[in-house]
């Protein structure tokens, strides 16, 4: 796949990469199995964008949300290439609808563009000085975004290289599968094993996702 001018490499994503095979030879030979990390940052997309992003995605397939987001962008964000939170907050209800969106996430979406016309939304300049912990605080408080919404925009967004997700299906999914569990770990437990991968368990996290999609002998998990 080609990157765009605008794509930067994730930080520090060669050192991490070292670092989770010396420390865990497990996810090591998982990490020997999928090659590179492959995962870049757009710097010009804000927060805001990100959380619009990810509130249109919430509970759909990958096809379906892009289908909606891609009407949703058409419909609201000419001549710019993402709508405005002004162009959102002035938006019909009834029009929004039109692009596929629920009512829920209509009224989650006006929400976060009424907060960022009012400042209570951090731009990326003011994101990247506040804790993790701060974020969640200040974002969880947007109608229809939650912890985990915050911590993929952490990872995909902000290119956080320490944020472990331990509410994440795929993540869960992938630690049972390669660590040979008989059932999905619960957050403590997924918490207390990614202490080893610190401070890279945002790369930890992106190889825990591609577990799921290799198809490999049972002998190569958790040996």
């Amino acid at each position: 796949m080609r990157r765009t001018p605008a794509e930067i490499r994730f930080p520090s994503a060669l050192k991490g990469v070292r670092h989770l095979k010396k420390v865990d030879p497990v996810l090591g030979r998982i990490i020997t199995e999928v090659g590179s990390f492959k995962l870049t940052l757009d710097p010009t997309e804000s927060v805001y964008e990100s959380l619009a992003t990810s509130i249109i995605y919430q509970q759909l397939h990958g096809k379906a949300a892009a289908s909606i987001a891609k009407r949703f962008r058409e419909r609201f964000s000419r001549p710019v290439s993402f709508p405005t939170p002004k162009r959102v907050n002035e938006a019909r209800m009834q029009d929004m609808r039109t692009t596929g969106l629920s009512e829920s996430k209509c009224l989650a979406l006006k929400d976060l563009a009424n907060k960022a016309l009012l400042k209570e939304i951090p731009n990326r300049k003011m994101a990247e000085s506040l804790t993790d912990e701060e974020l969640i605080e200040a974002l969880t408080a947007v109608r229809g975004i939650g912890p985990w919404t915050v911590q993929m925009m952490m990872i995909f967004t902000l290119g956080r290289p320490d944020v472990l997700p331990t509410g994440d299906f795929g993540v869960r999914r992938g630690f049972s599968l390669l660590y040979g569990k008989g059932e999905m770990p619960t957050p403590k437990e997924l918490e207390a094993h990614g202490e080893v991968w610190r401070p890279f368990r945002s790369i930890a996290s992106w190889y825990l996702w591609r577990v799921t999609d290799l198809k490999l002998p049972p002998k190569t998990l958790g040996d």
